[in-house]
Order: C-alpha cells, then structure tokens, then sequence
C-alpha cells in the first residue's frame, strides 16, 4: 500500500473516532513540513545559501554531461578518420598507387 492510502485510511479512521477533518489535515501538513525541514536538515539544506548551493550544483552536473558527450564526440570523430586514412592508404598500396610508400 502507498503511504497516501495509509494516511487516508488513517485519517478517515480519526475522523470516525471524533476527530475533525479539518483538524487532523493541519496536523498532517504540520509533521510533513517538520519532516521535511528535518530530511533537509540532515542533508545539510537547511541554510539560506542551499538554493543557490543547489543551482550550481545542477549547473555543474550539467556541464560535465556536456563535456562527457563532447568528448565522446571527439573520440569518434578521430575514430572515423583514423579508420578512413588507413582504408585509402590500403587502396593505394592495393592498386599500387603509392609506389614510393611500398618497398
């Protein structure tokens, strides 16, 4: 089961025994945002900067995607031309055009 359900059944269960709907969701909302600040808290997020800390994060990630796929890049680009001037130098030697190169 979700924890949405469980906290459903949960809360219509309260509600049967008493307690007001309106009641128990402000108390839902407040243990998840003291939840929330305390999972922060333990990351280390919980200071004004961590925003910022965060964004840069992300741009730095980002950038070292790109600079991975543009290595990558590069590596088959060398790749295929080393490949395409080894076969027109095994055509030349084939058809003897580079009498010179041959001993």
């Amino acid at each position: 089961m979700g924890d949405g359900v469980i906290l459903a059944r949960l809360m219509a269960q309260a509600e049967a025994r008493g307690g007001e709907l309106i009641t128990l969701r402000a108390m839902v909302e407040e243990a998840s945002e003291a939840g929330a600040a305390r999972a922060l808290g333990a990351l280390g997020l919980d200071d004004p900067r961590a925003r910022r800390d965060m964004d840069e994060l992300r741009e730095l990630l980002s950038a070292w995607r790109d600079a991975k796929r543009s290595a990558w890049r590069a590596v088959v680009t060398w790749a295929v031309r080393v490949c395409c001037a080894a076969l027109l130098i095994g055509l030349a030697v084939r058809f003897r055009l580079a009498a010179g190169l041959v001993a």
